[in-house]
């Protein structure tokens, strides 16, 4: 769930144009960012905890001078939320030193981590991503060779941005199943996990990254297709009911007019009687739209989303602590003694739709209709995505009928993969939807723990 930007831009003030690119992916990681450039092959790395604009100010930008310039926002799968797993990760190697940010999650990270440490390699942090640079930092030959040569040795999802020898290094796994494009601003070159931080900061959509194809750009793109394309690719499915941002282009999908049709589809498939349509804010809203035109039912903001209150929010007493949900949240008064559809992109615990659905009948609402703009989440994610282990999946060991009960709604419905599918516009092949179906697009890795490598 992180977020990639690149750029090779003589002239231009590369860490700001980098600075903008993250402030639009921010959505995709909110636990560290950094920025790392190049000035004619000298790295210079500044990286902490915290949001983007916690971690960059005018001085610290400023500072931060040269031609070529990656920066990274992080959401972690593999490896702590801790200072030494922020990225962009720096490696020196024998070959040569690579800086590196990476969205995915490698699948054999336990095998190669063994396999580094055999040719005496040490590695410093506890994240699958060193594992990809230390690959390249120590593999001889040409740049583009040595990153090959690392592509060929991963398994799982990944797509990476990277400094070195002066140039600008992008590539993506064989499956794609992480995002990643390539555009133009003016005559220089951009890439990013989506393209709306292409829109923020100027530049032009070019193409998307194929699926297993390595970019060397410096004066000029080498753009080459070092390993088969998997099938027809295995996009995240994950990204176009909630990860990616609303005004993004996947597969030359805009993610915004998918999740309408989401809500569409729904309706149809589990319509109801109701006096409102209210969204959860805010990836539940495109939904909401389509759920209320539809069913011609009033939309309603219904819940009023605090946007300041973010996953590294200072924790309250233990008073607020009990409200929980209402440091976020607070519903309108319009609610009271109507007939409401709550409409959300997804369940994975329960708990905090829980406490929507009773902060809503403590503010009067007659019923609560839950709909859910997915299917149920019923499989742990390997590639990329934090989702929970199967044993706090509720939809995994529960009956529809018992999630309802479990949330307190009047009703649930979720949406059904076929519906959810048609939304796309893509067929089924072009998609991992193994959070929804078990049906793993790669191997299973032997140890799937969040914090697997703590303790090395």
């Amino acid at each position: 769930m992180c977020g990639l930007f690149g750029v090779r831009s003589p002239g231009r003030d590369v860490a700001r144009l980098t600075y903008f690119g993250l402030f639009a992916l921010q959505h995709r990681g909110q636990e560290s960012a950094g920025i790392a450039v190049s000035d004619d092959g000298r790295l210079t790395t500044l990286r902490d905890m915290g949001l983007v604009t916690q971690v960059f100010d005018e001085q610290k930008l400023r500072g931060l001078r040269g031609d070529l310039a990656i920066g990274h926002t992080r959401y972690s799968t593999t490896g702590s939320s801790q200072w030494w797993n922020a990225q962009p990760l720096v490696q020196h190697g024998s070959a040569r030193t690579i800086a590196l940010g990476h969205n995915g999650n490698l699948t054999n990270a336990a095998e190669l981590r063994e396999e580094l440490a055999a040719q005496g390699h040490r590695l410093s942090t506890t994240a699958d991503t060193e594992v990809i640079a230390a690959l390249i930092a120590n593999e001889p030959g040409t740049l583009g060779d040595a990153v090959a040569a690392a592509i060929s040795k991963l398994d799982g999802a990944f797509s990476v941005v990277a400094l070195s020898e002066g140039k600008l290094i992008a590539f993506r796994d064989p499956r794609g199943m992480r995002p990643l494009c390539l555009g133009r601003l003016d005559g220089d070159w951009i890439v990013a996990s989506e393209t709306c931080a292409l829109d923020l900061v100027g530049a032009e959509f070019e193409r998307e990254v194929r699926p297993g194809e390595l970019l060397v750009i410096d004066e000029r793109v080498e753009a080459r297709q070092v390993v088969p394309q998997d099938g027809g690719g295995a996009l995240c499915i994950f990204e176009f009911f909630y990860l990616a941002r609303p005004d993004s282009r996947l597969s030359g999908v805009e993610v915004h007019g998918a999740r309408v049709r989401m809500g569409e589809r729904l309706a149809e498939e589990s319509p109801v009687e109701a006096d409102l349509v209210l969204p959860i804010p805010d990836s539940g809203t495109p939904a909401a739209i389509g759920f209320s035109r539809a069913m011609n039912i009033p939309f309603s903001e219904g819940l009023i989303k605090n946007r300041y209150v973010g996953r590294t929010f200072i924790q309250p007493d233990q008073g607020l602590r009990e409200q929980g949900i209402r440091l976020k949240f607070n519903p309108l008064a319009e609610v009271a003694g109507k007939r409401v559809v709550v409409v959300d992109d997804s369940i994975v615990r329960g708990n905090t739709t829980r406490q929507i659905v009773q902060m809503l009948f403590d503010a009067g609402a007659a019923e609560v209709h839950v709909r859910i703009s997915s299917p149920p989440v019923i499989g742990q994610c390997f590639c990329g995505i934090d989702l929970a282990d199967p044993d706090e999946l509720i939809a995994a060991n529960k009956t529809v009928a018992e999630v309802r009960e479990h949330i307190g709604a009047t009703s649930l419905a979720y949406l059904s993969l076929e519906g959810l599918q048609a939304s796309t516009r893509r067929p089924a092949s072009q998609f991992c939807r193994a959070c929804l179906t078990r049906d793993y697009p790669t191997a299973v890795p032997r140890e799937a723990r969040k914090l697997q490598f703590e303790a090395v």
